[in-house]
C-alpha cells in the first residue's frame, strides 16, 4: 500500500514532492535538512524563504545561482552597505524576483544581522538557540502533520524574537519552512530513505 505523501521508485522510498520537479531531487537527497551553522548560508536561506513568500520553492530554486551572484553571496556584510542605487539595480534584474518590498527586506534584514552578529558574536549560535525540545517534536511526521502544522512554537518564538530585532518576511510560516532547510527539525516522512540519514547527521551535528 503506497503510503500518502511517499512515493517509491526502483526499490527505494523518498517523500512524493521530490519527483515532481528535476530541480527538487538534488535538493531533496543532498541539501534538504541537513543541518547548517554558517553565518552567510543561513542568511541566505533566511532570504530565499523571504522570497518564497507567495510563491513555490521551485520558482525559487531555479534562480538561486541568479540570487547569489545579485546579492553577492548573500553575505550579509556586504549587503548592509547596499544604496538606492542597489535596489535599482536588482529591480532590473530579470535573473530574481523583482519585488521591491522584499529586496528591501534583505538589505534591512542584512544590517539586522550585523547587529546580532555583533552583539552575540553568530547568527547561526543565536538562530539554534530556538532549536525545538525534544518534547515539542511530533512522535511521526507523515502528511497530515505537515498539512496541519505549518507553523510550530519554536517557529513562533523565532519569528517573534527576530520581528522584536527589526527583521522582516520572517513569519511563524517562513521560519518554520527554515528551520525544515536548514536540519534544525528532520520532516522527512517517516519511510522516505533520506530521514534516517538526516537524523544521523543532525545526532553528529556540533551546535554552535
Amino acid at each position: 500500500m503506497q503510503i500518502p505523501g511517499l512515493i517509491t521508485h526502483e526499490g527505494i522510498t523518498h517523500c512524493a514532492w521530490r519527483t515532481s520537479a528535476p530541480e527538487y531531487r538534488h535538493y531533496h537527497d543532498h541539501e534538504w535538512g541537513l543541518p547548517v551553522a554558517d553565518d552567510i548560508q543561513l542568511f541566505e536561506k533566511i532570504c530565499l524563504e523571504g522570497f518564497q513568500a507567495g510563491m513555490a520553492w521551485i520558482t525559487i530554486l531555479r534562480k538561486r545561482e541568479h540570487f547569489r551572484r545579485a546579492f553577492e553571496g548573500f553575505d550579509y556584510r556586504k549587503v548592509a552597505q547596499y544604496t538606492e542605487q542597489d535596489i535599482e539595480r536588482l529591480m532590473a534584474d530579470p535573473g530574481i524576483v523583482r519585488n521591491r518590498a522584499k529586496i528591501m527586506s534583505v538589505i534591512n534584514n542584512a544590517r539586522r544581522a550585523c547587529e546580532l552578529v555583533e552583539e552575540t558574536g553568530s547568527l547561526a549560535a543565536w538562530m539554534w538557540s530556538f532549536e525545538p525540545s525534544a518534547d515539542e517534536r511530533p512522535a511521526v511526521v507523515d502528511l497530515a502533520y505537515w498539512t496541519k502544522n505549518p507553523t510550530s512554537k519554536a517557529s513562533v518564538r523565532l519569528s517573534r524574537a527576530l520581528k522584536k530585532r527589526g527583521w522582516t518576511f520572517v513569519g511563524p510560516t517562513t521560519m518554520y519552512a527554515l528551520m525544515q532547510a536548514m536540519g534544525m527539525v528532520n520532516d522527512h516522512l517517516e519511510g522516505c530513505i533520506c530521514r534516517q540519514q538526516i537524523e544521523h547527521c543532525r545526532q553528529q551535528f556540533n551546535r554552535p
